[in-house]
């Protein structure tokens, strides 16, 4: 032990702790100060960054041992507090920074060096400042942080006050459709907002910390587990591992396909008689400390038997391979898609014009700054309480309940406040775990993973492997497409078919093509298992009708941009399921980007040199709200006796702002009432308290669950208004003895597709046009994304703060999609560089929104979802423009460099 004497925020403090612990951990763990975050804890992220000594420096990199004593820190405890916000606090809730907010106070503490070093940065000595600090953010394209720093500084300098940066409130008393802050962007701003790790410091005494023992290999038999040596090392209570599991040890996937192969039940809780995948969890060792549940973990012996690992989908389906789950082949789904007629004829005329090619889409990962964490407890009652990153809970509780053994009444799952999850969390993760450990030890447990762990051991984009052709009159009218897609979605079956099916219902989407046939397929695999990334299925199958639109264009001497234009949906157009597209504005955003599209041109002509070659690329991007046909979400609203309105629902958070879209809709919904916005409270996200609102994926939420928040609002003002139209007050509402809580529900008017993928699957969906500006370095082949525009039709929207936020980052990650990031090589993308993960300077500042607001017939209010449109195809775009900057036409993503250059050289 090292006995040290800092001083913390001003404060003397003695502290005691052990020499290898890293600084960020004592600053959390012995002094509190749980602003600190620990994400990657390799130095990659930024999160935890202070100011030690008047420098930044990242303090999970820092070890107890290296400090001297007298040491002067400074965390973000030390810089602001809810009561005084420093200007950097308050320019970040002005310009929305604080999204999933785990990254804020490294930045904030980040920004506040940089100005006390430089008060004057222009935006590119900002953003290389937090390049060269490594502050990394996964949600907001960076472009909102930069804008904060700027205009803090303004603060700084007396040129603006803060009384400039806050909101004010619009004299009609509206804030839909405004940029009110989210009503957790104080508590995120000031560390004051506890994560999943922040919560598992504050549980009580006897609480067990896990350590998962896991696999190292990603296909095997197992022969035997000896727990024996791990159980007599010191602190462990108990080694977990399938024998512990009461209920059928399996997740199920919930399986709704008929023409699914296999039965859901494939995916076991801890592996029993084999192991599917690098990662899989075989023990989970419970002791005093994670120390010392770390250490006992080394100690598990498991041995195996080593069978093919069939890593790919082309290895999976090989005459020769194994089923990987016996019983059930490699090729458990088939999904086809047929729409108006026969194809092959229009593709044997002579007077047609023919494009065809096959892409790649690689499994990206979705790279959040916190890794999964969560924990798992036993009430007084002996309900099990599991409190996690869930973006499902009900959906969860009912996909782990028989494998745990657990009747659902039984148990309760609670989201956390919760750092972006992008839709990993879709799928349960440590759930199963820590509801597992929970009853076999009979007390709370708490499991942390590491950031190699939340990469090896949580789900990934599935890679599609996608051959696609198009038929073109010679005027460029669309008659016909072809295709043919295979998904890679790792060892677990869980919504791969509806993957699949994705396929059919996006690809070619956003245009009039009237005769459609092809086939898609799910294989299981021994890499990463498959789970929902933003977009879901509509980058992998928009990402190729994109490229091939282009292609195509080129084939007939078209522009890329008019040859959209003359096939977009307009009436009496259908989409790829034969559905009537539920507004067509996208005319209107294509008239409203050309003139920025015909200057881009004529700017990356100018500014092109024999060394940097510039190009442009546009791309359409289509995504549909919710979870396919008669999709259903539940919300109640109750009459408080302050005559305050609480709302209830399990809108669940992974950064988009559940809270801000529940309260603007409720707001919206209430004005009959005159309730400013902190007259309504919100109840979220736990099972035990708010009715089932659906999970958070398929940007689904703003429709379902803002349609039933609208619904049991009109309830309860319906039950309040007298026959005069007066309304009633609490106390007369009790009197009369009226219900004061109400339960809306809303059910989508769609239809699920048929085994041709036709049907109305969706009653709103989303639209993205984009443009996007790259410059190409001759010698090398590396390309930089140097603007990107974006017209967006999602609707009315909610709260501009918040989609703008959810557009910047989703573009961002379709930057990383097309350039970067992979997950292919386990040891070699297990980190965040390693994996591509796209930093400031790889996310160009010059982004521009212009939205068309097309009311939705179905939405709330007119809404539509946003989160997944930023992510449907901007990869596209980046794609189309180095193929104009330099005749380089990348099919298999990632555009790495080398992989340019190679064309270049070609």
């Amino acid at each position: 032990m090292i006995k040290r004497t800092l001083k913390v925020n001003g404060i003397d403090r003695m502290v005691l702790a052990e020499p290898d612990t890293s600084l960020a951990l004592v600053l959390r763990e012995n002094l509190g100060l749980t602003s600190v975050k620990v994400g990657c804890a390799q130095g990659q992220c930024g999160s935890c960054s202070i100011i030690l000594d008047g420098k930044l420096i990242r303090s999970c990199t820092r070890k107890w041992a290296k400090l001297k004593d007298g040491a002067q820190i400074t965390t973000l405890e030390g810089i602001g507090t809810p009561g005084n916000l420093h200007p950097v606090q308050m320019a970040w809730i002005a310009h929305g920074g604080a999204q999933c907010g785990f990254c804020s106070p490294g930045f904030i503490v980040s920004s506040v060096a940089l100005l006390a070093e430089n008060p004057s940065p222009t935006r590119e000595e900002v953003r290389d400042w937090f390049q060269k600090h490594r502050n990394a953010c996964r949600c907001t394209g960076y472009k909102p942080l930069v804008d904060a720093v700027m205009d803090a500084a303004r603060v700084m300098r007396g040129e603006m006050t803060m009384e400039d940066l806050q909101f004010r409130i619009p004299e009609d008393g509206r804030i839909w459709g405004t940029r009110y802050p989210r009503p957790s962007a104080i508590a995120k701003v000031t560390g004051t907002w506890d994560f999943g790790a922040d919560l598992g410091l504050k549980l009580p005494q006897g609480t067990l910390h896990c350590a998962l023992v896991q696999a190292e290999v990603s296909h095997a038999n197992i022969l035997s587990i000896d727990t024996s040596e791990a159980e007599a090392m010191p602190g462990v209570f108990k080694v977990v591992t399938h024998k512990d599991v009461k209920g059928r040890n399996r997740i199920t996937g919930l399986i709704t396909f008929p023409t699914n192969k296999g039965d859901g039940w494939d995916r076991p809780i801890l592996c029993d008689d084999k192991v599917f995948q690098y990662g899989d969890a075989i023990a989970i060792v419970c002791a005093d400390s994670d120390r010392h549940a770390q250490e006992a973990a080394k100690k598990v012996k498991v041995e195996l038997e080593q069978l093919p690992e069939y890593m790919s989908a082309p290895a999976a389906m090989a005459d020769d391979a194994m089923e990987i789950h016996p019983g059930t082949p490699n090729v458990y789904y088939i999904q086809k898609v047929a729409k108006g007629e026969d194809t092959r004829p229009i593709f044997d005329r002579d007077d047609v014009v023919i494009a065809e090619g096959d892409y790649y889409t690689q499994r990206q990962p979705h790279m959040p700054i916190e890794p999964d964490v969560g924990f798992a407890y036993q009430d007084e009652n002996g309900k099990l309480f599991i409190h996690s990153k869930s973006i499902g809970l009900h959906l969860h509780l009912f996909m782990i309940a028989p494998g745990l053994g657990v009747e659902p009444e039984n148990m309760a799952l609670v989201q956390n406040p919760t750092g972006g999850t992008f839709g990993y969390k879709f799928s349960p993760t440590m759930e199963a775990l820590v509801g597992a450990a929970a009853l076999a030890t009979g007390r709370p447990v708490f499991l942390n993973y590491d950031w190699y762990q939340q990469q090896t051991y949580t789900g990934k984009r599935s890679p599609f492997i996608t051959w696609l052709r198009m038929a073109a009159s010679r005027d460029g009218k669309l008659l016909g497409m072809e295709t043919d897609w295979t998904v890679d979605h790792g060892p677990y079956s869980e919504f791969g078919d509806l993957l699949t099916l994705r396929g059919a219902q996006y690809i070619g989407a956003g245009y009039d093509i009237p005769n459609i046939r092809g086939e898609g397929r799910t294989v299981c695999t021994n890499h990463a298992w498959g789970a929902a990334f933003r977009g879901y299925g509509a980058p992998e199958s928009e990402f190729p009708s994109e490229v091939l639109m282009d292609e195509l264009a080129e084939k007939l001497g078209m522009d890329p941009f008019d040859l959209r234009y003359a096939n977009v949906y307009r009436k009496g157009s259908t989409t790829p399921t034969g559905q009537d597209p539920e507004v067509y504005s996208l005319p209107e955003m294509m008239d409203k980007l050309r003139p920025k599209y015909e200057e881009a041109r004529k700017r990356a002509a100018a500014n092109s040199t024999a060394e940097i070659r510039r190009g442009v690329g546009i791309s359409i991007g289509v995504y549909g709200s919710g979870l396919d046909g008669p999709d259903t979400a539940e919300a109640d609203a109750e009459l408080n006796a302050d005559g305050t309105v609480t709302i209830y629902n399990c809108w669940e958070d992974h950064g988009q702002g559940a809270d801000m879209g529940s309260l603007g809709t409720a707001h919206e919904a209430l004005r009959a009432l005159n309730l400013t916005p902190d007259q309504i409270r919100l109840v979220m996200n736990d099972t035990s308290l708010a009715p089932n609102s659906g999970p958070a994926g398929g940007s689904r939420s703003q429709v379902l669950a803002g349609q039933a928040i609208v619904n049991a609002c009109q309830q309860l003002v319906k039950a309040m208004t007298r026959p005069d139209g007066t309304l009633r007050t609490y106390d007369e509402m009790v009197a009369e003895k009226l219900p004061l809580r109400y339960n809306g529900k809303w059910t989508a008017p769609a239809n699920d597709c048929d085994e041709n993928g036709q049907g109305n699957p969706f009653c709103c969906y989303m639209y993205g046009v984009f443009m996007s500006e790259v410059a190409v370095e001759v010698a090398t082949g590396r390309t930089t994304v140097e603007a990107m525009t974006i017209v967006a039709d999602i609707g009315k929207v909610n709260n501009f703060l918040l989609v703008d936020g959810q557009i910047y980052g989703g573009v961002a990650q379709g930057i990383g999609l097309a350039l970067s990031e992979d997950y292919e090589d386990i040891r070699k993308h297990s980190t965040m560089v390693g994996a591509g993960f796209p930093y400031i300077k790889q996310i160009p500042d010059d982004m521009e929104i212009m939205y068309v607001e097309t009311p939705r017939p179905d939405g709330p209010f007119g809404a539509s979802g946003v989160g997944e449109m930023p992510l449907s195809a901007p990869h596209a775009a980046v794609i189309n423009a180095i193929y104009n900057a330099c005749g380089v036409r990348i099919r298999e993503l990632p555009a790495r460099p080398e992989k340019v250059l190679a064309g270049l050289k070609g």
